[in-house]
């Protein structure tokens, strides 16, 4: 009898433990805090250049149009495994090709278009400058999506930089609220992305052509380099502080 009053004692204090725990955790937080924004502007250097090689071939014949194509894009890539590039088909596709005319008032068959594209990227520019001068003028070949970018090695040190600057300009602003009621922000609770971004503008798309350039703003290929701005990068982030 006297063990029994000795467990149900102890099961008694156990719940009671128990439920003083359970009461502490309910209880509300007198923790104050603040949430806000912070944000990190920067750029990063341009170290790969990319441009995509397409070749477009139309014949009556299906299969003569597709081994045209198929024919001049290997003599392409045969020159191409002897530089330090990197290859990536992006299109192979045939169709048969109409017209609409104007005069007849009704659609046409040109015959069947076949066009095989393979995106070529190296990290010195004077490779892809190469490429270009290499097939310049050469009938059904068309370059697409001329471009400098950042690697991905490249990008990454630099984002994780410009998440903590993020941080801290959210620290900042938080500070900057709470200043005039004589608060400041203290241990950071949480943070999280908002968005982490970067953008690249293309050159202009072009036909290779001997002695012949396109330029926009952001650069331009002349046979004697091209120039690009940097990849401007974009982090936001959303913080929250203890209030002190």
């Amino acid at each position: 009898m006297k063990k029994t009053l000795i467990w149900i004692g102890s099961v008694i204090g156990v719940g009671a433990l128990l439920a003083l725990i359970l009461g502490i955790l309910e209880k509300p937080s007198n923790t104050r805090i603040v949430n806000v924004s912070g944000e990190c502007l920067t750029s990063a250097p341009k170290d790969r250049t990319a441009v995509t090689l397409r070749v477009t071939t139309l014949d009556k014949n299906a299969a003569k149009s597709m081994k045209m194509a198929s024919n001049q894009m290997a003599e392409i890539t045969n020159y191409l495994k002897t530089l330090d590039v990197k290859m990536q088909t992006t299109e192979f596709n045939s169709y048969e090709k109409t017209e609409w005319n104007h005069v007849t008032q009704k659609s046409e068959n040109l015959g069947f278009e076949t066009r095989i594209a393979i995106e070529i990227s190296a990290n010195n520019t004077d490779i892809i400058e190469s490429v270009l001068n290499k097939f310049a003028g050469q009938p059904n070949i068309y370059t697409e999506n001329l471009r400098m970018f950042s690697s991905s090695e490249t990008l990454k040190p630099i984002m994780e930089k410009c998440l903590g600057i993020a941080v801290e300009d959210a620290r900042v602003r938080a500070n900057a609220l709470l200043s005039t009621d004589n608060h400041k922000a203290g241990k950071l609770l949480s943070v999280s992305y908002d968005n982490v971004s970067y953008q690249e503008r293309p050159f202009a798309n072009y036909r290779l052509m001997a002695a012949k350039a396109e330029s926009m703003d952001t650069g331009a290929y002349a046979g004697g380099g091209l120039v690009s701005k940097d990849t401007e990068i974009t982090v936001t982030v959303s913080a929250t502080f203890e209030i002190k």
